[in-house]
């Protein structure tokens, strides 16, 4: 006789319930994966920081908001000044691995200045 996937799945549950009441050793009784990723960022030298501000048709200023920097450290970027933090190249990793995503993200966090003078009055 053929088990239904419902019955399947509400026995599994029934039993997972049971061990954990009982303090199974979980690791030892099911299979667990680990998976890794590969989050290393790749360097940022000051003409790939440029190229990629520019994916997004972003003014320094504009792309130093969208990183969460001041205009400074990106004008430093390009110039060579300093070199990018991890977490701001593994950003800009992900605008250079979708362009179109990131740049319809920026499309739609944009506000007109003057709708932010006015945000800021009224803090």
């Amino acid at each position: 006789m053929k088990r239904s996937i419902g019955k399947e799945i509400i026995d599994g549950l029934e039993d997972f319930a049971s061990d954990l009441e009982a303090n199974i050793d979980f690791p030892a009784k099911f299979t667990s994966r680990k998976i890794a990723i590969d989050v290393q960022p790749q360097f940022y030298d000051p003409t790939l920081v440029k190229t990629t501000r520019k994916l997004l048709g972003a003014s320094q200023a504009v792309f130093a908001q969208f990183l969460g920097v001041a205009v400074k450290t990106v004008s430093a970027w390009e110039q060579g000044k300093n070199i990018p933090q991890d977490v701001a190249c593994r950003l800009m990793d992900e605008i250079r691995h979708n362009p179109p995503y990131w740049q319809k993200r920026l499309r739609e966090l944009a506000v007109s200045k003057g709708a932010v003078r006015k945000a800021t009055a009224r803090a």
